[in-house]
């Protein structure tokens, strides 16, 4: 089982980026989740699914601005983000959480997400002023 990111790149403050997170060998319902972290700050849960796309989370510091959603047929969760900061600037990771937990919220998102879950390697995202 593997979880991939795509999508990163260099961008000017204002501009967006989408990221994708493809999932593949998860053969259970799974929650699925956007995380960052920036260098000398910790993990911050940025966004959240649920298994089947009704309820989604997002950080005060993304909200309005960042849109999560998925396509189980594709296996695929993407993470639209838009007038982007240069505080956005981070490696963003996705990661998959097994469960059919229906409502996404802080303490369900938080970046203590377990190591045991199903983790991607990251995809950096910059933001210039």
């Amino acid at each position: 089982a593997q979880v991939v990111e795509s999508g990163g790149g260099l961008v000017q403050a204002g501009g967006s980026l989408r990221l994708s997170c493809t999932a593949s060998g998860l053969n259970f319902d799974y929650a699925m989740g956007w995380f960052r972290q920036a260098p000398g700050k910790e993990r911050e849960g940025v966004s959240c699914i649920s298994w089947n796309g009704g309820s989604a989370y997002y950080a005060d510091s993304v909200k309005g601005r960042f849109t999560i959603s998925r396509d189980n047929a594709k296996n695929t969760v993407y993470l639209q983000m838009n007038s982007l900061k240069p505080e956005d600037t981070a490696m963003y990771y996705c990661a998959a959480r097994p469960g059919r937990v229906g409502a996404m919220n802080h303490d369900y998102c938080s970046g203590s997400w377990s190591s045991a879950y199903y983790w991607g390697q990251g995809t950096q995202v910059t933001v210039s002023s």
